[in-house]
């Protein structure tokens, strides 16, 4: 990854917070990032469980998904589990496939895949989807 994952945990929320993408959940979702960024142990796990759940109520929200994927990124250096992973990518697929054509060439996306393929790579996956030099590289050969 060319990124700090936990920088563009902040840039995400950040935006998030300035399209009005959080609607009603805005306060407590500042509140269970905080509460993530500042503790360790369980008071992080309890927020970052909340998070998590906030997830299905705000699908179409993408910087609120994007920021659910770094600070997924985060738990999985903070605690090596697949659990983790599973998430990570989990989350990683659904914002392709939501988003990636109108993001389409865009930092957010490239970020996104890159990430996506360490949850993979963890999980010992093989990224699903290749770039336009692997496909090349299946296709010719000597």
């Amino acid at each position: 990854m060319q990124f700090d994952p936990a920088i563009a945990a902040q840039q995400a929320l950040h935006r998030a917070e300035e399209s009005g993408e959080l609607g009603a959940f805005q306060q407590e979702i500042i509140d269970a990032e905080e509460s993530f960024s500042a503790d360790e142990g369980e008071e992080a796990s309890k927020a970052y469980d909340r998070l998590q759940e906030l997830w299905e109520q705000l699908l179409d929200a993408s910087y609120f998904q994007e920021f659910l994927i770094y600070i997924t990124w985060q738990q999985v250096t903070a605690e090596t589990h697949p659990h983790h992973f599973r998430t990570g990518a989990k989350l990683c697929d659904h914002f392709v496939s939501r988003f990636g054509t109108q993001l389409k060439d865009s930092v957010r996306l490239t970020q996104v895949l890159d990430i996506q393929e360490s949850f993979r790579g963890g999980l010992g996956e093989q990224d699903h989807t290749l770039s336009e030099y692997d496909e090349d590289a299946f296709q010719g050969g000597d």
